[in-house]
């Protein structure tokens, strides 16, 4: 049995798509960047007049990601220690991966969930990183 869930406290989907779905005994979230519900303002990022990225700050991104992540666990019925698979989209891997994989550690313990990095051109909004997870529900 399939259902569907989406958190009142996460940002709002910028598609047509849940922000997580569980399957089973698993829970798959969609895509989460670091932006925060009802506000155009992304967390650690200088836009300019025409919506470019002038800067950005790869740590803050990373802390609301990460808290957005928990935000729709708890809300979906999981939790952080659920976290069994991540997958990271970075669109700077030089720079932002030692950065990244620094807050992980401070964020996860033994045993760590498996994990693949990959470096993307560009996220669906003016973003620097984005997660999926999968968890136990």
């Amino acid at each position: 049995m399939e259902k569907n869930f989406n958190s009142e406290k996460a940002p709002e989907a910028v598609g047509h798509y849940p922000h997580a779905k569980k399957v089973g005994g698993l829970l798959f979230l969609s895509g989460v960047g670091p932006r925060k519900r009802g506000s155009k303002i992304i967390p650690g990022v200088n836009l300019s007049e025409s919506g470019e990225i002038i800067s950005y700050d790869i740590n803050v991104q990373c802390q609301a990601v990460f808290e957005n992540i928990k935000l729709i666990l708890e809300d979906s019925g999981s939790k952080w220690e659920n976290i069994v698979d991540v997958t990271v989209f970075l669109t700077n891997m030089s720079s932002d991966f030692p950065k990244y994989n620094k807050i992980y550690k401070e964020y996860f313990s033994v045993p760590f969930p498996t994990r693949t990095t990959v470096e993307v051109l560009s996220l669906p909004t003016p973003i620097a990183i984005e997660l999926k997870v999968i968890a136990t529900i």
